[in-house]
């Protein structure tokens, strides 16, 4: 499959690129400085864009893949701004497959989730970031009133270990205590995501 990834050099973004080259995939990688996408593996295509808002146009390919978003309350609408920019290239290029990485605080808590989890903890943190999970609400609301093919991976805490291919995944909402993933394993899901049409149009919510 060819794809094009956004958000290349970061902690999600790089984990996408290594392992849709080992899986084989023909690989684009989006980035603002090429120097910073180091790999053990031959090259992908890159990109260098420094302004996203002057891509207008994308290669033809098969899926984008997107890891942009906020490190920080005070980055900004990093998220719905990116992704805005992104659809307008998709268009004219005829992309219509899109999954993006957006943060579990974003969906609903689940129904059966523990008191202290929907009470206490999952309220402290999203008014905490609540400017972060603000600019990835509206990343969605930016993927949903477009035509496209889009799926948004929605982890809770992101973690270093490495990838196992093991957690648990549910499309439209999420698991029931689950309070970390890692970025590798994130990416493994986005990935799984691609030709899953399940997941066409829906937010799906991983964790361990």
């Amino acid at each position: 499959m060819k794809i094009t990834v956004f958000g290349a050099t970061g902690g999600v973004g790089g984990h996408v690129v290594r392992q849709a080259l080992a899986a084989g995939h023909q690989v684009t990688a989006v980035v603002r400085d090429a120097a910073r996408l180091d790999l053990d593996h031959p090259s992908p295509a890159v990109l260098a864009v420094s302004d996203l808002a002057a891509l207008t146009a994308l290669d033809p390919c098969d899926a984008v893949l997107s890891g942009i978003g906020p490190r920080g309350r005070k980055d900004g609408p990093v998220a719905s701004t990116a992704t805005r920019e992104i659809l307008r290239a998709m268009e004219p290029a005829g992309v219509r497959r899109i999954v993006v990485v957006s943060a579990a605080p974003v969906g609903p808590v689940p129904a059966d989730e523990t008191f202290l989890n929907r009470r206490v903890l999952m309220p402290f943190i999203g008014a905490v970031l609540r400017e972060v999970y603000a600019d990835l609400t509206a990343m969605e609301e930016e993927l949903r009133s477009s035509g496209v093919e889009w799926t948004a991976v929605r982890p809770p805490k992101l973690t270093d270990k490495p990838v196992t291919g093991k957690y648990r995944r549910v499309i439209g909402g999420s698991p029931r205590g689950g309070y970390s993933i890692s970025r590798a394993d994130t990416a493994h899901a986005v990935l799984a995501a691609l030709d899953d049409p399940a997941t066409i149009r829906q937010p799906i919510g991983v964790a361990y």
